[in-house]
């Protein structure tokens, strides 16, 4: 602390009246600069632009947070987020049964029906992920933090053409579902469609 007032003073002594807003203003941004880039952390692949013209569906989203219907929630912000990129033909497979097991092995056993049916269709490719994390952290403020991977699968192979995966926190006043779709609008950026 010592040796920050003595840097302070120096520099004071530098810049004379405006000095020391100068550097509480270089202190200031750097410290929001800090904070913001710890807020969102992802990680996309590079892959060969996909036809967005072509029919896409959207497969079941595996849960492995401890909130039910997680994954349901990232279906219908993926079906937005898709459609506001383009993709015109966007269906949504019909509902597969919840078979009453555990959440995550039933979210896994409904991927695995819908793969399986959707390879039978026309569809090209397949929209799928997991979601990792979906709650309020505990503390004062109680910040949203969700955890997600996105894949496209290229349906009559079974191929993941692309993936992404990424986690963001919100402020204390902001909720669940808002962070969640502006993650999923962020990882979506780096998914090139043509």
């Amino acid at each position: 602390m010592r040796m920050f007032l003595t840097v302070i003073v120096d520099e004071y002594g530098r810049y004379k009246a405006g000095g020391i807003m100068k550097i509480f203003k270089w202190i200031v941004l750097t410290m929001l600069v800090g904070l913001l880039g710890a807020c969102t952390v992802h990680q996309v692949q590079e892959s060969q632009p996909l036809d967005k013209d072509a029919t896409w569906l959207i497969l079941p989203v595996v849960n492995m947070a401890e909130v039910p219907m997680a994954g349901e929630n990232i279906e219908a912000m993926l079906d937005s987020a898709l459609r506001i990129r383009g993709v015109a033909d966007l269906q949504r497979q019909a509902g597969l049964p919840h078979t009453g097991g555990g959440l995550m092995l039933d979210d896994r056993q409904r991927y695995e029906q819908a793969l399986e049916q959707a390879s039978q269709s026309n569809a090209r490719y397949g929209v799928t992920g997991a979601v990792h994390e979906w709650r309020y952290k505990t503390g004062l403020d109680g910040e949203p933090a969700v955890g997600l991977t996105l894949q496209v699968v290229d349906l009559p192979s079974g191929q993941v053409l692309w993936t992404a995966s990424g986690a963001k926190t919100g402020w204390g006043y902001s909720n669940v579902s808002g962070t969640a779709e502006k993650l999923v609008m962020q990882l979506l950026k780096g998914l090139t469609l043509q």
